[in-house]
């Protein structure tokens, strides 16, 4: 069985800041491969990937020298700093994980940015 638990969302000012975490919770390996988030009434959108062997991230290019990902691999916990927040970036954002075949997901934090 496998678990990824997100936290850290909330409702944050234009211009301001937010962590998110995303900790597995396995029995079996399972590795982290990025951000996506979903706003009302659009698809599932990849916002930030992550390669665990080159420790490397790519961003979307609406995200990108905003947000970073970071890795803290004694904790198993992935995180997504996101800066200079916008209101387009209001959505729930889930992380994803891979094990050997399946993919898994995070159950998804809400992140809203609103005067």
């Amino acid at each position: 069985q496998a678990d990824l638990v997100e936290s850290g969302g909330g409702v944050v000012q234009p211009g301001g800041s937010l962590r998110l975490s995303c900790t597995i919770r396995s029995t079996f390996t399972i590795a982290f491969k990025g951000w996506y988030r979903q706003a009302p009434g659009k698809e599932r959108e990849l916002v930030a990937s992550w390669n665990g062997a080159r420790r490397s991230a790519n961003y979307s290019e609406s995200v990108q020298g905003r947000f970073t990902i970071s890795t803290d691999k004694s904790k198993n916990t992935m995180f997504l700093q996101m800066d200079s927040l916008k209101p387009e970036d209001t959505a729930v954002y889930y992380c994803k994980g891979m094990g050997t075949s399946l993919t898994y997901w995070g159950q998804g934090t809400q992140v809203t940015v609103s005067s």
